[in-house]
């Protein structure tokens, strides 16, 4: 059976229940960085979120709104941190158990210990996320537990999508909207918010090209795994494209761009530089992205989503230096 979409009216009503639980976040004009790209140039702060991105909205309104027996019986689900951090966030809100299977190898151990710190049962398990994914859907199967797919989840999208009522409140007469993707949650919701207010908004999508499983399922349209998944940045390692959120991202992307690890590593430091944020890669990839569109941007109203700052202290001081 196909997956139910979220529609506008979704994102909607789930912004009328999360705002009982997290902030609006700031649309911040940064004037340095217009002046350099020759647009105007705004970031959505999703770093300021309370687990420091963007995906505790999806999570807040996912686990808020389970049946009481859900509730009980608690939920599972495989994450690199920022998808496990808004599920614990919400588990401890909501008073709700919360399994997080997340990688052995190359996974960021300050987003493992916020997970910890809000409650969740971190379990590690295979060499990336797609491995600990397919760990978690065998346990939920075998211990019953409510399996929170990472993207294939329209309460998650609509969650999501949130931000992009907020930005269009904030800015109404946007013109480019810049989208990190891992697996497209939240290109999937600012897509359909724009689509909805402006059709003529520009979404445009970026990845690594050393992580390019959805750029290439969008690109080809297909859903087919892809073998290479080597970025460093862990908010955008996905090798699995999913269902719901690629088949939303063939409607709602205009563009779609893949980065370096290098230009994304530039981008952190710029947005450090001028807009005196902290960013982790996926982050900071909007900020590369815009960089890169540099031309096509010219004189236009663009945002740039920050979607995260959860980058380990010791890693951001060597970006910042130059050393990674």
């Amino acid at each position: 059976m196909p997956l139910q979409r979220p529609t506008y009216d979704d994102i909607v009503a789930a912004r009328n229940f999360i705002r009982n639980y997290l902030p609006k976040t700031p649309l911040v004009h940064v004037w340095s960085l217009s002046q350099m790209l020759g647009c105007h140039y705004h970031i959505k702060c999703e770093n300021f979120q309370p687990v420091g991105a963007f995906k505790v909205r999806g999570g807040v309104y996912l686990v808020g709104t389970l049946s009481d027996e859900e509730k009980r019986i608690g939920v599972i689900s495989a994450s690199t941190g920022n998808h496990g951090q808004s599920l614990a966030f919400a588990g401890m809100l909501f008073g709700v158990r919360v399994v997080i299977y997340a990688p052995k190898k190359d996974v960021n151990p300050m987003k493992l210990q916020a997970m910890h710190n809000l409650g969740a049962e971190v379990r590690l398990h295979g060499k990336d996320f797609d491995e600990a994914r397919e760990k978690a859907e065998q346990v939920a199967r075998e211990e019953g537990f409510r399996y929170v797919h990472p993207a294939n989840e329209p309460k998650l999208i609509a969650g999501v999508g949130t931000m992009g009522l907020e930005i269009f409140e904030d800015l109404p007469d946007v013109e480019v909207i810049i989208v990190p993707i891992g697996a497209g949650s939240s290109a999937c919701g600012n897509g359909i918010v724009a689509k909805h207010i402006n059709p003529r908004v520009k979404i445009i999508g970026c990845q690594s090209e050393r992580a390019p499983a959805v750029w290439y399922a969008w690109k080809e349209r297909h859903l087919k795994p892809y073998h290479k998944m080597e970025t460093e940045h862990e908010g955008l390692a996905t090798r699995v494209p999913f269902e719901l959120t690629t088949s939303i991202l063939w409607d709602v992307l205009d563009d779609f761009i893949l980065l370096s690890d290098e230009e994304i590593s530039d981008a952190i430091r710029l947005l450090a530089q001028h807009a005196k944020v902290v960013a982790e890669g996926a982050g900071a990839a909007s900020l590369a992205a815009a960089i890169k569109l540099k031309e096509h941007l010219f004189g236009k109203k663009v945002v740039g989503i920050v979607s995260g700052g959860n980058i380990p202290l010791e890693r951001y001081a060597a970006v910042l230096g130059g050393r990674a």
